[in-house]
Formats: structure tokens, sequence, C-alpha cells
């Protein structure tokens, strides 16, 4: 069995403080002991100084405990050898008579000034900061994730700068939970120690008077002094480590020293100094407090206020010509210009207007909506969503908005601040006045209304919706439009990635031995250019692995691939136990279609004669129209040898429109033909 060494020395010192509970120790072995725990309540004080974070001592509430246990340990042993032999050791000898100046009444005084400070000071003002410090840190928990998710969102740093992040902010919360119940050991160590002291000085006048022959007197000297020495050498540990706790859970978060911290700020400003300085000296010349302490005190304020001034003057001069140069020589870079290369994926621009909306600090959720739209997408389509750049653009009006899809502006938008925009769903019981406007997402026709009209127009059957509400629906509308397109090499290679995990023999087959990446995105494209899901990829991949042996045209494989989703497709478009209305195509039509597809290295397309296809779509538009009227989707159902030339041959015409085969229809699906497309 293997042993680390760390563990074997942790588990020796754990073990050595319960064992020193049960026997009892030699005076010389107990010197060494104590010496040791005052070396390392000074190790733990000046770690706790200078660490630059907390979580720098992420283990500090289990050494607090450990040290305890030790600590208490050797209290109960200096208790017997105090209490038995009254021989305890040089040790605790020393303290009693050196540190209380070989005066009983001085010793006595100094052990109840050590305790009050301990008790009163340092262990109140942590267990208190200790316990606000947890509290605000897990109430903030909420906020930090949001804030790390938002600059994940803007692009502002990557997915595992995010992970750290959150980890960091795991432990933050974990470190400060933990500290809010340790600071209770050293409370209770103090008392503990306390309540030894009474016990050791009753029980020595005791043992001195009954067991050794003394007088009351010689008893109470002897066991006294022992007593406050064995209080002072166990005291002035537990004391740093109460200040080591204080340090610990009053320490801001910082990438500098403590001490750099301190001296810092107490020095940074010569205006201070000089203030100081100048009040120092006038208390030595106008009052009886000795001059030759105030007035050079107040010299040495004034001279070093003159150093530090002159000293931030030439940093800020430095500093201002280091920035100078710095604008300059990034201008000359012949490299400057390739940072302008980059095209965000999406980006939503805004004017100053609606900067509230995406401003944290103004009570904004912009970003957390934002957010949203990702995960929203992932879950409902299977693909990953590009980072969002969020930026204000002073060339819009102030309340206009656009949204770009590779640098490119691809819809736009206009809200009203403080209002809202209320919908008519068509069973509205009274109207209401507002400002007309359009629905950007649907362009439905919709008005402005103010905030004291929201709840009645809410009672009268209006659709109310708030403005961050239209932008993010808006956004999430164009996302979908053109997922296809925002789905990289990289982004198929990511998904590879995650299915090769669970299923390597799938991706070894698959991948690059019968199809590269390129052609499985292609296949994924085409999938989510129709708003099919592609969550379900090992069902996808398992099929391209069956087909692409016979045939790698990517269009073909995508409608082998929408036969194997079958009962997702049903799901999406046809409701269970319902008759769902939908449009056929006249056979004819279909064999027109076929005999028109050529065949070409670069895929097929369709030789269709305009006249012919004009006359379809006109028939087509008249069937669509039908659908309208009675408030359907506009299904169509063809053949599926058919179906991906007519949705071709259709796309350009009606954007809307869903042409789904008879090979991705459930048997359970109920469907009644409301009309044919006929020429």
């Amino acid at each position: 069995m293997n042993i680390k060494k760390n563990d074997l020395w942790l588990g020796l010192y754990i073990m050595s403080a319960v064992i020193f509970l049960i026997i009892s120790i030699p005076a010389a072995l107990l010197d060494v002991l104590l010496a040791f725990n005052i070396a390392i309540a000074m190790i733990i004080l000046f770690n706790a100084l200078f660490s630059k974070e907390v979580l720098d001592m992420s283990s500090f509430p289990t050494i607090l405990l450990f040290t305890t246990i030790f600590r208490i340990s050797l209290n109960v042993s200096s208790t017997k050898l105090i209490l038995g032999t009254g021989e305890p050791g040089d040790v605790i000898k020393t303290f009693g008579e050196f540190v209380g100046g070989g005066d009983l009444i001085i010793g006595v005084i100094i052990f109840i000034i050590l305790i009050v400070v301990q008790f009163v000071v340092i262990n109140k003002g942590s267990e208190r900061v200790s316990e606000v410090t947890a509290r605000f840190t897990l109430d903030a928990m909420p906020g930090k994730q949001m804030a790390i998710d938002s600059d994940l969102n803007t692009g502002a740093i990557t997915e595992k700068e995010a992970s750290l992040r959150r980890k960091k902010l795991q432990q933050e919360a974990s470190f400060f939970g933990s500290m809010d119940g340790a600071t209770k050991y050293v409370k209770g160590d103090a008392t503990a120690g306390l309540i030894i002291v009474g016990v050791n000085i009753v029980g020595g006048l005791i043992m001195g008077v009954t067991r050794q022959g003394l007088d009351i007197m010689t008893a109470m000297q002897k066991y006294t002094m022992l007593t406050i020495g064995d209080g002072l050498v166990n005291q002035i540990p537990s004391i740093l480590i109460s200040l080591s706790t204080g340090i610990l859970v009053t320490k801001a978060s910082s990438q500098t020293e403590l001490s750099d911290t301190i001296i810092g700020e107490l020095f940074a400003m010569d205006n201070v100094l000089m203030i100081v300085g100048i009040a120092l000296i006038f208390l030595g010349i106008a009052t009886p407090l000795p001059w030759f302490v105030f007035i050079p005190m107040g010299g040495a304020m004034i001279a070093l206020s003159r150093v530090i001034g002159a000293k931030q003057g030439v940093q800020a001069i430095e500093s201002e010509s280091g920035q100078e140069d710095a604008e300059a020589q990034e201008i000359r870079r012949p490299e400057n210009v390739v940072s302008l290369l980059k095209v965000d994926p999406i980006e939503l621009e805004f004017g100053y207007g609606i900067i509230p909306l995406a401003d944290v600090n103004q009570g904004g959720d912009l970003l957390d909506r934002v957010v949203m739209i990702r995960r929203q997408v992932a879950l409902e389509l299977g693909a990953v969503v590009p980072i969002i750049r969020l930026r204000d653009n002073i060339q819009l009006n102030p309340n206009q908005y656009v949204i770009k899809i590779k640098g490119i502006q691809v819809s736009e938008g206009e809200i009203l601040f403080d209002h809202y925009m209320a919908m008519n769903p068509g069973y509205v019981e009274e109207e209401i006045t507002g400002i007309p406007t359009f629905e950007p997402s649907f362009h439905l026709p919709a008005i402005w209304i103010t905030e004291s009209q929201r709840e009645r127009a809410e009672s009268c059957g209006y659709t109310v919706v708030d403005p961050p509400s239209i932008i993010a629906t808006h956004l999430t509308e164009i996302i979908r439009q053109h997922i296809d397109e925002l789905l990289t090499r990289q982004d198929v290679q990511n998904l590879i990635n995650n299915v090769k995990e669970n299923n390597p023999t799938l991706i070894d087959e698959l991948i690059p031995k019968i199809l590269g990446a390129g052609e499985i995105q292609k296949v994924l494209q085409n999938l989510l250019k129709e708003a099919i899901s592609i969550r379900d990829l090992v069902t996808i991949f398992e099929t391209l692995a069956d087909h692409a042996s016979v045939t790698r045209d990517t269009d073909i494989l995508t409608e082998y691939v929408r036969q194997s989703l079958k009962r997702a497709i049903s799901s999406k478009y046809f409701p269970p136990n319902e008759i769902t209305n939908v449009i056929t195509l006249d056979p004819s039509i279909e064999q027109e279609i076929m005999g028109s597809v050529k065949q070409t290295e670069q895929g097929a397309y369709l030789t269709l004669d305009p006249e012919k296809t004009k006359k379809v779509m006109k028939s087509l538009g008249d069937e669509l129209k039908k659908l309208e009227d009675l408030g359907k989707n506009p299904i169509i159902v063809t053949s599926p040898i058919v179906r991906m030339y007519f949705k071709k041959l259709a796309f350009d015409y009606f954007k809307d429109i869903i042409v789904v085969s008879y090979n991705e229809v459930e048997s359970n699906v109920e469907l009644q033909s409301v009309g044919m497309v006929t020429a």
C-alpha cells in the first residue's frame, strides 16, 4: 500500500492529538510540542497575511479544526503535569515568570487582558465578518453566475475562462460557508482555555495543600503562576490563529499581496500626509505634549508627502508618454488591420435609447435573455448558437436595433422605451387606443401602449409584451431562420467529438472512411434549414453509415435521415389524436418533376419549363389559401422521391411552407387532404 508523505504527517498530527488526550507525556516532550504549536500558529498567520486571495488558503476551515484539537490536547497534557507533579516543563514556567515579570498579580492581569482581547475584539469580529460574508456571498451567487453567462455570451471571455470563473465562484461560496461554522471552533477553544485555567488554579490549591503540605499562599503562588504560564503559552497561538481568521475573512480578492495593498492605500495621497504632518507640528508647538516627539514626526510626514507627490508626478508623465507611444506603435503595426477582418456570426446592434435594457446596472436583463436564447435553440434544434455580440451603435436611431448575420444586416426593428406592445389575437373584447406599429418577428399589426394601459389591455384580451421580450423573440426567429448557415465545420467536429465519447465504433466507421466532416455538415444544414432538430445525432449518424456506401449525394442522404427521424417529424407537425389538414400533389405533377431532374457531378437540379412552374406555383398558392382560411399550417405531403425537389422549387415562392413525404409520417397519424396541386 502506497502512503504519501503528506498523508503520513497529517495522520500523525491528528493521531498525536488524540493520544495526548489519553496518556501522560513527559515535560521535555511537552516543551517541544508547545514550541511546535507556536511555530504552526505563526506559519498560519503569515500565510494568511501574504496570500493574495482567500482561495489561496481554501483548506483554512479544516486547518482551524486540526490546530484547535491539537492545542486542546496540549492543554490537557499540561494540566496533568501541573496537577500531578507541579513540573510542567521549562516553557510553561518561563511564560509564567518572564511574561508576568515574576509577579503573580501582573501575570494575572496580562492573562486577563489577552483573554479580553481575544474574546471581545478578535473572536467576536471574525465570527461576525464570517457570518455576514457567507450570507452575502451566497446571496450574490445567482447574480455573479448571470454575469459570467453574460460575459460569455458577449464574447468577453471564452468557454474555458467561464468554466474557471464558475468553479472559483463555487469554491468561494463553499469556503465562506465553511468559515462561518469554523469560527465557532476558535470561540469554543478560547472558552475551553478559560475554563481549564480556572480548574487548574482551584485544583492546584487543593493538590498543593493536601498532597504536598504547602501553605495556602505558597500553593497559590506556585500553581497560579504555572497556570498563568500554561494559559499564556496556549492562548498566544490561539490569538495568532484567531488573527489569521480575521485577516482571511476580511481579505479582499486582489492580485497583489496584502502588505502592498495596505501600504499603497495608506500612503497613496500626498495631501493627506501633508495635513497630518502640519497637525502633528501644531500639537507639538501649541500644547504641552513632548515637542521632541511630535515636531520631528510631523516633519517626517511632510517630507514623505513631498517625496510621494514628486513620484506620482513622474509616474503620471511616464504613463501618459507610455500610452501615447503604445497608441502610435499600435497604429504603425502592419498586422493591426487583421483584427478588423474578423466577422462576428451574429450581432445585435442598438441605439443609445435601448442601452438601459442591456445594462445590468440599470436593471436591464437583455443579456440574460440572450443567454436563454442560446439554450432554447440548443434544446429545440440541437445546434450550438455562436456567441451573440451585443453592441451599441450611435449611428442608429435611439430606439432602433438591427440584427446582423456574418456582418450583413438581415432584419431590424424599433421599440418605444417604457412602452409595451399589445397585439390583438383575434378575440379582443374591446379595442384600446395606442400608437400603431408592427410586431418585428412576424410583422403582425400591433399598438404601443403605456404602463398605465397594460392591465386594461390584458383584461380586454390583448397579448402584451415588454421591449426586451420583443427583441429576444425577434432575435430567436432570425437565428432559427439562419441557423443552417451558422453551422460551421468546426461546430460539426465538436458535435462528432461529443458523440464519439459514447459511440466510438459508430464514429470510427463513418468518419473519415465513408464521409468527411464537410459532407456531414451539408446534411445537418439541410435538416436545420427546414427546422428539423439534429439533437438525435446517433440516429442521424447511424443512418448515414447505412446509406453513404451507396450514395454520397448529401441531398439524398438528407432524405434518408429525415425518414429515420419520422417520429420526431410527425410529433412536430401532426398533433396526436387529431386529423391534420394537408395538401397533396397531383401524381402527374410528381412525374413531370422527376422527369425534369438532371444529375451532375455537383448534384441534381430541376429543368422544369418556366410556364409549367408558374402554373404549379399558382395552383399551390390557391391551395395554401384554403389552409390559411382554416387557420392551419401550410403542409404539403408528397412521395419520398419528389419531396426535396418540390421543396426547392416552392421555397423561392413560399418561404414558410412545410413539405413532408409519406415516409416521414407515422402510421398512427390521420391526414385529410383539403386540396391537390395541379397544373
